[in-house]
């Protein structure tokens, strides 16, 4: 049972890569800053590094959430099983609609809900869940879309020029931006393996411990990083080009000096909260700073239509995949029959969702539509009434003159 949990695990950490990899990469893909294999492999390569930096977030996983250890209750195997399925079901759902939605919330709404059924309420640290979870949740998409908004607006007043006869704005090359987001798209890959590749380490090591192989308390082993470290890899390089998609041109237009306010944004944010040891929903930051990044240009639009139907797929993943981590620990808590129904159920909806997948394919080739970027959008500046009185009077002066 531990072998078949780490195994399932690692899966979820692969389609934990697949399902990101937007949060990286699909604003420099959608400006052409980095062309779209090319920016995946990037990726995998940065969340691989990533992951071997710090292990923060894997402690809170393994010993926050889940009062686990002498003090506390006895997790066992099958109920880190059963939070598993609700996660990664939750994950697949999300992917196949395009949806940005937390991987991080996925994998603690399941293992919540199949604590609750399989052992009670009382089993959940909810002071815990509270500070490291819930309330990053709401503030840290906020905290770095202002930013974002912040940031482009400063981008895009440092870099404009006017007409010194006119007022009006001129056309004035960006492309130093595009330039800018390999390096800080690159930034937010790594924070995302100091952060997302944590969590299922947490799973592995909590496993351990419920299992009396490791003492409670104790952070990941060596092997369980490296694991860890190539699942999310591995994912991450395979792609994920619907969340690339609805991120990278589903949620505004984006150019470069934009994408370079976001991912500066979003990096900062992961980071910080990898120190803290902050649970982080990166999808969430992500898609906050993206959403603060079209408003602070002007030109542009949010669609809010696709925001709101991200903001409800963030509220649905926490109870969504409880749901289904409860339901599963209830099946396997009849036994072994209940264990090899849940994962043969399991493996039949992922497969049934891959292949529907297979019906409208979305790939390098058509997940965004890249736009030539780099131009500055002209604005001419508002006359006052003073001025366009003068003009007209100017105007019927010269119409005058030359009758």
């Amino acid at each position: 049972m531990v072998a078949l949990v780490i195994s399932l695990a690692l899966f979820f950490d692969f389609t934990n890569g697949f399902h990101d990899t937007a949060n990286a990469m699909a604003t420099p893909i959608a400006t052409g800053a980095i062309k779209p294999k090319t920016a995946v492999a990037l990726a995998a390569v940065l969340n691989l590094v990533g992951a071997f930096l710090s292990t923060e977030v894997a402690k809170t996983v393994s010993g926050g959430i889940i009062k686990e250890g002498a003090d506390g209750v006895q997790i066992t195997p099958d109920i880190i099983f059963a939070g598993l399925m609700g996660a990664i079901l939750w994950n697949m759902i999300t992917w196949l609609k395009g949806l940005p939605s937390s991987s991080s919330h996925a994998l603690f709404g399941g293992l919540i809900g199949a604590a609750i059924a399989g052992i009670g309420i009382h089993s959940i640290n909810f002071e815990s869940l509270l500070q490291k979870v819930i309330l990053p949740a709401i503030f840290a998409p906020i905290i770095a879309g202002a930013v974002a908004y912040l940031c482009t607006r400063l981008a895009y007043a440092l870099t404009s020029r006017h007409d010194p006869e006119t007022g009006d704005k001129l056309t004035q090359k960006r492309g130093g931006f595009r330039t800018g987001q390999i390096f800080t798209s690159s930034l937010v890959a790594l924070a995302h393996g100091t952060n997302d590749a944590q969590k299922t380490m947490g799973i592995i090591t909590l496993v351990l411990i419920s299992a009396g192989t490791q003492p409670a308390g104790s952070g990941p082993q060596l092997w369980v990083i490296a694991c860890c470290a190539f699942a999310i890899a591995i994912g991450t390089y395979s792609g994920g080009w619907r969340i690339i998609r609805t991120m990278g041109s589903g949620l505004t237009e984006v150019k470069p000096a934009q994408g370079f306010a976001a991912e500066s944004s979003t990096a900062s944010a992961i980071l910080a909260s990898s120190h803290l040891g902050f649970a982080l929903s990166t999808t969430q930051v992500a898609s906050g700073s993206v959403i603060g990044s079209g408003m602070g240009r002007r030109g542009t639009t949010v669609r809010w239509g696709t925001a709101g139907r991200i903001a409800i797929g963030w509220l649905f993943t926490l109870p969504a995949a409880g749901i289904v981590g409860a339901l599963t620990a209830m099946l396997v808590q009849t036994g072994v029959i209940g264990v090899i129904m849940a994962a043969v159920a399991g493996t039949a909806a992922v497969a049934y969702m891959f292949v529907h997948s297979r019906k409208s394919h979305v790939g390098h080739h058509n997940a965004v539509q890249i736009e030539e970027v780099g131009q500055a959008v002209q604005f001419r500046k508002k006359k006052s009434a003073a001025r366009a009185i003068k003009d007209s009077a100017a105007a019927i002066k010269n119409g005058g003159a030359k009758r």
